[in-house]
């Protein structure tokens, strides 16, 4: 059953903005003692870096975290008096994690025309302004979008450990999060693709329809290797003393 923490939200005539973080994965690349999206990074669990950069947006109404039915997380000190939801709904994989908490957004007063901003748990570094930027964007857009970098290397494809092609870059671009969609769009999207599909675009692109891409920052990176921990650190760091 999943379990969301008691937040009266405003009421709104208008579309809302909810942040869904997916947040049950295992980050066994990462080579952590347990879930990498909760190792300590700049003094804190990874996640609530996360969690603290859609908090200072005040256009989001609300984030929900979504952890698996047998987390520990909401039950400890960084989650008591959170101001966001926290539901025990995350499944094997990041798109049946998706689902699950559109679901429960649904339950807790979500509307299928509001917007959802899915955003990696392991993405620390990302800012408010790249945020807002997102919202600007993608606001009065028909299909939404998601941040994303133009590749900025020479693209090889491989066959075993030998390079099989070299592919032109000039229309390449790396995916990030947040991916902005509206709510009831993007579970119908989900459901369709199954839950083989590693982002939200995927699906969407799968309906036929192409979301907006949006210049995000080279910062917004994914920790996911063991080196990628120290490289956030800094980040993190630096930013707290600038």
């Amino acid at each position: 059953m999943t379990e969301l923490t008691d937040i009266t939200l405003k009421p709104s005539t208008t579309p809302r903005c909810w942040a869904l973080i997916p947040c049950a994965g295992t980050g066994s690349r990462a080579g952590a003692a347990g879930p990498k999206q909760y190792q300590i990074i700049a003094g804190k669990p990874m996640v609530m870096h996360t969690l603290a950069a859609f908090a200072e947006v005040p256009r989001i109404d609300q984030t929900l975290l979504v952890v698996s039915p047998e987390d520990p997380f909401p039950q400890t000190q960084a989650a008591a008096n959170a101001p966001f939801l926290i539901a025990a709904c995350g499944g094997s994989t990041r798109a049946t994690s998706v689902f699950n908490g559109l679901n429960a957004l649904l339950d807790e007063g979500a509307a299928a025309h509001d917007w959802v901003l899915v955003h990696d748990a392991a993405r620390c570094l990302i800012t408010p302004a790249q945020i807002n930027q997102l919202l600007d964007a993608c606001l009065d857009d028909e299909v939404g979008g998601l941040l994303a970098l133009p590749l900025p290397d020479t693209l090889k494809q491989a066959q075993g450990c030998r390079v099989s092609a070299t592919l032109p870059r000039v229309d390449k671009w790396l995916a990030q999060t947040p991916q902005m969609f509206r709510l009831g769009s993007l579970l119908e999207a989900l459901e369709l693709a199954g839950d083989a599909v590693t982002d939200e675009s995927s699906a969407i692109e799968a309906m036929g329809l192409a979301p907006k891409l949006v210049p995000g920052s080279a910062q917004n990176f994914k920790v996911t290797f063991a080196e990628d921990f120290e490289l956030a650190q800094a980040v993190l760091v630096a930013r707290a003393t600038a």
